[in-house]
């Protein structure tokens, strides 16, 4: 079997998911954050900035900026609701129409009776959005709250932005945990950039689309016909009876990943190529795959269902 990634038709597009300006808590205008983007060599970005009140629920129109070799999607971060901790839902939305209804969310404080997170990641699927649980690690989210937002596509499990700005940059955790449930989610890498620190360029997917538009990037997202890196390049991934074979831009460590404890790890220098033995993974209904480069960078797949 093949992963989704590699047999779809297309080309890889690079992209990242999660990104604020001045009509939020970012410094930089929507133009120029775009421009930096497409100048960094990006195929697309999403600018999600706060849709709360005292933005005035922004869903930035970022349609001025597209090229022909640079694309946009329009989205925003939700926010409604308390999570058990008692602070405000984050929720990744890629793909909202621009007439989206806003919940009563005036600033980022949860206050009584306003729609749940659940209920807003609903509507936003509903809606054609991508949906994603945003930094699980830097919201203190508990398993009970991922459980409860059953619209998710996907995890947040990498945030650069998370990474320079308090060091709680993952949700693997959260993700292993609802993929040993049965959840078929995929994962995601971002920048949640503001451009106030060191938070951008440092996490993207690469999504196999057919073209670098934002309905087949979208329909991509959704398929899970993408990966997630901070530098090193899937090349391909077949699984077979017995063994997991990954070819891959040079890399030091190829790691695959499954319920609970299973895992294996292949080392070595400049490797481009691993057949990672199967037996460990009998009890796994699921896996992915992790590659980290000689200066520990990392890419990951989206888990593959056996």
């Amino acid at each position: 079997m093949r992963d989704i990634a590699f047999s779809n038709p297309g080309q890889f597009y690079r992209g990242n998911l999660h990104t604020h300006s001045t009509l939020s808590d970012g410094v930089l205008e929507p133009a120029e954050v775009c421009r930096r983007y497409a100048a960094e060599g990006y195929d697309f970005i999403a600018l999600t900035d706060h849709f709360v009140g005292m933005y005035d629920y922004p869903i930035a129109d970022t349609v001025p900026y597209r090229t022909e070799g640079f694309t946009t999607i329009l989205g925003a971060e939700l926010h409604s609701g308390a999570m058990e901790n008692g602070e405000l839902w984050h929720i990744l939305a890629v793909g909202l129409p621009t007439d989206f209804k806003p919940p009563v969310a005036e600033g980022f404080l949860p206050v009584a009776g306003q729609e749940s997170g659940p209920e807003l990641a609903a509507r936003a699927r509903e809606a054609g959005a991508f949906v994603a649980i945003a930094h699980p690690e830097w919201s203190g989210l508990t398993q009970e709250d991922a459980r409860s937002i059953e619209a998710a596509h996907a995890v947040e499990v990498y945030n650069h932005g998370c990474a320079m700005g308090c060091d709680r940059p993952h949700g693997f955790y959260t993700l292993d945990q609802l993929l040993t449930e049965g959840r078929r989610l995929t994962l995601c890498a971002t920048d949640d950039a503001h451009f106030y620190e060191p938070d951008h360029f440092g996490g993207w997917v690469m999504v196999k689309a057919e073209r670098n538009a934002p309905d087949a990037l979208l329909d991509a997202l959704k398929t899970g016909a993408y990966y997630s890196s901070q530098g090193p390049e899937f090349r391909d991934i077949r699984l077979g009876q017995n063994q997991v074979e990954v070819t891959c831009s040079a890399v030091s460590s190829v790691i695959v990943q499954g319920q609970g404890s299973a895992a294996v790890a292949i080392h070595g220098q400049s490797l481009t190529r691993a057949e990672v033995p199967l037996t460990r993974f009998a009890q796994s209904p699921w896996l992915r795959v992790t590659l980290i480069d000689a200066a520990r960078r990392r890419a990951w797949s989206n888990p593959i269902w056996r």
